[in-house]
């Protein structure tokens, strides 16, 4: 599966994320556990990960960077 972009919903015990195909067609909807969601994060490559604007997405990116 090749993804292009993906979108993440931010809350607090669980994370949605939808991934989509070079065309922008949707290729995976699942819900995941932070754990779960840094583990893929670090795994794909992807060329753009969007989150919500909310207090709790300026943390992130950091968090990505360094897999804690």
């Amino acid at each position: 599966m090749e993804l292009h972009t993906i979108g993440i919903d931010l809350g607090k015990t669980v994370f949605h994320l939808v991934g989509l195909n070079l065309r922008g067609e949707v290729v995976v909807r699942k819900k995941f556990s932070r754990t779960r969601l840094l583990h893929l994060i670090a795994r794909v490559n992807v060329a753009l990960i969007s989150m919500e604007a909310c207090g709790g997405t300026f943390s992130w990116p950091g968090t990505a960077r360094t897999g804690a």
